[in-house]
């Protein structure tokens, strides 16, 4: 289910701890990190750690979360008559993506987590994304006729879906240059983009 809105006192407590984890996980690997560690290194205290995750494992997630909040951010400060498409892709392009952090984080969780978690955990950040998504097109683009906000919620699920299709080939692949990133997701949003455009047909008699 998609999360609450956090406060921003509670979003940048959250990036710290991501940060400070990403920096000892890198450094020494999950198994020598301790969640005392990364909440000193993050200036908090270990009981404000376990308020805002259940355990270090969470924070292999961090790189997930951070592109979540960075997206919110810049999909908000786009321009209102912007086509959809081009100010999702607007938003992603304007993440600084490092890759070689990013390849790392994805061996740890390979490594420290089952398939299953991730999976679950990645098809939250989607849902999260796609609310977004919903909620950028009913302040800016509403469609049109009584049924704006269903068809909303499909076109915003939509981009979703191809944007984490994108990213995921991205991962699982042997690319270590954003520019194949950049790449992958425009040619998804482009074939939602194009797919959403193309009058539904009727049912053949």
């Amino acid at each position: 289910m998609p999360q609450p809105p956090r406060s921003v006192r509670g979003e940048r407590t959250r990036a710290a701890l991501r940060r400070a984890a990403l920096v000892r996980f890198l450094a020494q690997g999950v198994d020598e990190t301790s969640a005392e560690q990364i909440a000193a290194d993050a200036g908090v205290s270990l009981r404000t750690f376990y308020r805002h995750f259940a355990s270090k494992q969470e924070l292999l997630y961090g790189d997930y979360d951070a592109s979540l909040q960075w997206f919110r951010e810049a999909l908000a400060s786009r321009p209102p008559e912007e086509p959809t498409i081009e100010a999702v892709l607007g938003a992603i392009d304007s993440f600084p993506f490092d890759p070689a952090a990013m390849y790392e984080i994805a061996a740890m969780r390979e490594r420290e987590l089952d398939r299953d978690q991730v999976d679950t955990h990645i098809h939250q950040v989607q849902a999260e994304f796609a609310v977004e998504v919903e909620q950028h097109l009913l302040r800016h683009r509403p469609p049109a006729g009584g049924d704006a906000t269903f068809l909303a919620a499909v076109t915003a699920q939509c981009v979703a879906a191809a944007t984490f299709a994108a990213l995921d080939t991205w991962m699982r692949g042997e690319h270590t240059d954003l520019e194949e990133l950049t790449r992958l997701t425009r040619l998804a949003l482009r074939l939602v983009e194009d797919g959403l455009a193309t009058p539904a047909r009727p049912p053949a008699s």
